[in-house]
């Protein structure tokens, strides 16, 4: 189960990184296209499609590499089972808003694809393409805060500290 999870995640991450690489290409194709004095219709809304998409899918990847931005002030300062129980009550909210952000990343998407719903900008891209990987994103977003909580609860989590954290001024 564990090398599942995180093949998600790795997954997730590559496809995080080639909706970076669809994004650079689109604001290239926009630059060259102005230059040379052609429009290619709807190639900013692309890239706004691919900077979403990016971001979503990265959100786990990021959670589960300790790279989400934490603040700590109050359970830093704990120790023992307070602390303990600070962490599962974090992870715990925060595993129930990001199913609450899945269910709803989702619906939007279905709802977006039964009505038919389309893009106002001159693409006029059907809406749930683009909602797809926000989708997919919050749901492995959410898969992520529930693996943490779960291994938090069993004693088997590993807190990771970025190596920029060690490093502040």
């Amino acid at each position: 189960m564990r090398r599942a999870l995180d093949r998600l995640y790795d997954g997730c991450a590559v496809l995080a990184a080639l909706g970076m690489l669809a994004l650079l290409a689109a604001v290239l194709l926009s630059i060259v296209s102005r230059q040379l004095g052609f429009n290619v219709p709807g190639i900013d809304a692309y890239a706004g499609y691919a900077m979403a998409a990016a971001g979503f899918l990265a959100l786990a990847h990021t959670l589960k590499h300790g790279e989400h931005i934490r603040v700590t002030l109050l359970v830093g300062r704990l120790a023992g089972r307070a602390r303990r129980g600070a962490e599962l009550w974090a992870l715990f909210a925060a595993a129930l808003l990001a199913l609450l952000a899945a269910v709803y990343s989702v619906r939007l998407a279905w709802l977006s694809y039964t009505l038919h719903d389309i893009s106002t900008a001159s693409d006029a891209t059907p809406l749930w393409i683009p909602q797809l990987p926000m989708a997919l994103g919050s749901v492995v977003l959410a898969i992520a805060f529930l693996d943490e909580l779960v291994l938090e609860a069993r004693g088997q989590r590993v807190s990771q500290q970025p190596e920029e954290a060690t490093r502040n001024e």
